[in-house]
């Protein structure tokens, strides 16, 4: 028989009243009532209630005994008295009367409380993350991401895909973002990278004669942390799939995450079948290729309307003269809202970089008009058409942007989140998926003006590959797809490209020469002269789905031991100093300028 434990700290109940119990755990909280001595006790499984009378010479063992030490209690399970029970805990109707205590291990003056929920510093919450772990709403979140990953494991093995491991220590390749790079010691000067996904390995499953793979895989990149990206490493449900076409991904996808959503939330999902949104589309209707469309308002276009001789905005006739696109968004019976919520949205616009954002209520005394800073320069029949071309009425307030199609996406995207925040309109109780398709194949580098891929080298094109026009690169389309939940992109994912000759083609537009194909991924060329079939696949971000369940908007609330925004791990003290010895062995001598 266990000696530290008969149950756990869940599992007393009205049963097991007049039974001697043990139960282990952290002293979560203590309450003196001057001749009793309540013990809140808790374990990973829950809570119980223990007591102790003050002539108990044990009495002051637990007096003096600080929050978070770890005891073993052995005594009675007695019911509460009438009055004091507990309905939001499983044991809240009984509890144990100690009989013995052993402290099992102390603890010294807590440097943040376990007990409660308050908001402490980043620092300290991950210096001391085995603490932060220990709260109630940290501890949840960590337990829902193992049940998420194990259905996730079970529905994927459902679905008729087996599991495979791909090396961690592999060669660098170009994926978007910085590698990090693994010494070799037998190999001096050279230098493994870990994965930044197992992208080629994926392939290399399928050319392996693999038909549907699939793994809980750890990537790797040295880049900047956002609130839905931790710097360093996440894992990513990474899936592969031989002889399918586009839509065979999404169906497995979305019954994927149709089933795991509904497990793990009681929120609504929008649509069964996600909506399908072009690349082009959701920019111009969003703003950018990862809408929330939660939020009802569109962003319209309205650059014709300041050709009109009866508008006469001048400073937008004159920048749409010289090139500028108008773009606006509507927001329904608006007329009532104060002045202030019209100029805070163009104060915020202004913060953002912009030139801020004009705007108008469309009003109607004897006519139609424009009731706002901006009104008076819209003559009736230019109101009159906005309304038609924008599904706009009276009442609906108009807000507009004149500027170059980027600089206009950008404001208005971000305006278009904002507005909805400030008329909470956002249903925060649904979850709206929708998949964005038909990437441009390439984009230019604002830079360089060089043409370079836009999503993943490994693409399959659109169209008779034999009637592609490669002279005009930025017209290709690729079999290319992100999914996107509630504004955030879970993951890209792709059509592969299976044809050598056409790889090189692709690879050559955006500046590689054959050479350096065959060097940076000859392990994948290589396989494709072999015989390779046509496949595709995704890889959806772990910790963002969880991210999404458990209602958290930082990543680091559902990751165990996350890095700080600089990827330092406060924790353990990494990264770390290296001594000359283990440099030595590696071939590595630290050039390292002090300011």
């Amino acid at each position: 028989m266990n000696k530290y434990r008969t149950h756990n700290c869940s599992e007393l109940t009205e049963k097991e009243v007049n039974q001697n119990v043990r139960l282990s755990g952290w002293l979560h909280r203590k309450r003196d009532h001057g001749n009793l001595l309540f013990i809140d006790l808790r374990d990973h499984y829950g809570m119980t209630q223990c007591v102790i009378e003050n002539n108990n010479n044990l009495f002051s063992v637990l007096e003096k005994s600080k929050p978070e030490s770890v005891l073993k209690i052995v005594g009675k399970v007695v019911k509460r008295s009438s009055g004091t029970e507990n309905k939001d805990l499983i044991t809240g109707k009984i509890e144990v009367s100690i009989e013995s205590v052993e402290v099992l291990s102390d603890a010294k003056e807590l440097p943040m409380p376990v007990f409660g929920e308050q908001d402490y510093p980043e620092d300290i919450r991950l210096k001391y993350r085995f603490l932060d772990l220990r709260r109630e709403e940290m501890h949840k979140n960590i337990i829902l991401r193992s049940k998420v990953i194990s259905f996730i494991r079970s529905e994927m093995l459902k679905l008729g895909f087996l599991e495979y491991q791909t090396p961690i220590l592999t060669s660098s390749s170009p994926e978007g973002a910085r590698d990090f790079l693994v010494p070799s010691r037998l190999n001096p000067g050279k230098f493994y990278a870990l994965p930044q996904a197992p992208q080629q390995f994926k392939q290399l499953i399928m050319v392996s004669g693999f038909d549907k793979y699939f793994q809980i895989a750890p990537c790797f990149r040295d880049e900047d942390a956002r609130a839905d990206r931790s710097p360093g490493e996440f894992y990513q449900l990474d899936l592969e799939m031989s002889f399918v076409e586009q839509e065979d991904v999404f169906a497995i996808v979305e019954k994927l995450m149709v089933s795991l959503f509904k497990q793990f939330s009681s929120k609504k999902i929008l649509n069964k079948k996600f909506l399908r949104i072009t690349y082009e589309e959701s920019m111009k209707r969003y703003g950018t290729d990862k809408p929330d469309l939660r939020n009802p308002l569109i962003i319209q276009e309205v650059t014709d309307l300041f050709i009109r001789d009866d508008v006469k905005f001048d400073l937008f006739k004159k920048l749409v003269k010289s090139g500028s696109i108008v773009r606006a968004i509507i927001t329904k019976n608006t007329k009532d809202q104060p002045r202030s919520f019209f100029d805070n949205i163009d104060k915020w616009a202004k913060e953002q970089g912009a030139s801020g954002l004009a705007y108008f209520t469309i009003d109607q005394d004897k006519e139609i008009k424009g009731k706002g800073p901006v009104g008076k320069f819209f003559s009736e029949d230019s109101i009159k058409e906005l309304m038609k071309n924008c599904n706009a009425e009276i009442g609906d307030s108009v807000f507009l942007a004149c500027g170059k199609e980027k600089e206009i996406e950008k404001i208005l995207s971000l305006a278009r989140d904002k507005i909805a925040q400030d008329l909470d309109i956002i249903d925060k109780d649904q979850f709206a998926f929708c998949w964005i398709v038909d990437y441009p194949m390439y984009e230019l580098d604002e830079n360089t003006k060089q043409v370079k891929f836009s999503h993943n080298p490994f693409s399959m094109p659109q169209g008779n590959i034999k009637e592609l026009n490669f002279d005009k690169p930025l017209d290709i389309k690729a079999y290319q797809y992100d999914i996107v939940c509630n504004g955030i992109e879970l993951s890209s994912g792709a059509i592969r490209n299976h044809i050598p000759e056409l790889m090189y083609k692709l690879f050559s537009i955006a500046g590689y020469s054959a050479k350096e194909v065959n060097k940076k991924f000859s392990g994948m060329i290589n396989a494709f002269s072999y015989g390779a079939p046509p496949h595709g696949g995704i890889a959806p971000g772990i910790d963002r789905i969880v991210m999404l369940l458990a209602g958290r908007e930082n990543i680091r609330e559902v990751t165990l031991f996350p890095m700080n925004q600089n990827a330092q791990d406060l924790m353990m003290q990494a990264p770390s100093e290296i001594d000359e010895k283990q440099l030595k062995e590696l071939s590595i001598k630290k050039d390292i300028k002090k300011n």
